[in-house]
């Protein structure tokens, strides 16, 4: 026979680690790059951008639909490095269990 009051002590502890998990990640940053570093993008944990640095070498009035495109590119580097991170901490927080794809809800 199962022994509930141990199961439910059990997810109440990994959802307090999650939520201690998810704090922690949220205060960090991750940088993405685009155009061998003239475009960069940071993002939190939250995936929220919190800084934008553009060259001045590709201030160039006629290319601007290249520029946004480098903008793109960064985010979504970044965004890639965040999801990683993010996955890690799942993983850091639940003991490496697999919930078939739960992410940190975020």
């Amino acid at each position: 026979m199962l022994n509930i009051q141990g199961l439910m002590k059990q997810a109440q502890m990994m959802q307090k680690k999650m939520q201690e998990t998810q704090a922690r990640l949220g205060q960090e940053e991750r940088e993405g790059t685009s155009a061998g570093g003239l475009v960069k993008v940071v993002l939190n944990g939250k995936s929220e951008m919190k800084k934008i640095c553009i060259d001045k070498s590709l201030m160039v009035a006629d290319e601007v639909d290249v520029l946004e495109d480098l903008i793109v590119a960064a985010y979504n580097d970044a965004h890639n490095q965040v999801e990683l991170m993010q996955e890690e901490g799942m993983k850091e927080a639940t003991g490496g269990a697999n919930f078939g794809g739960l992410k940190i809800p975020f």
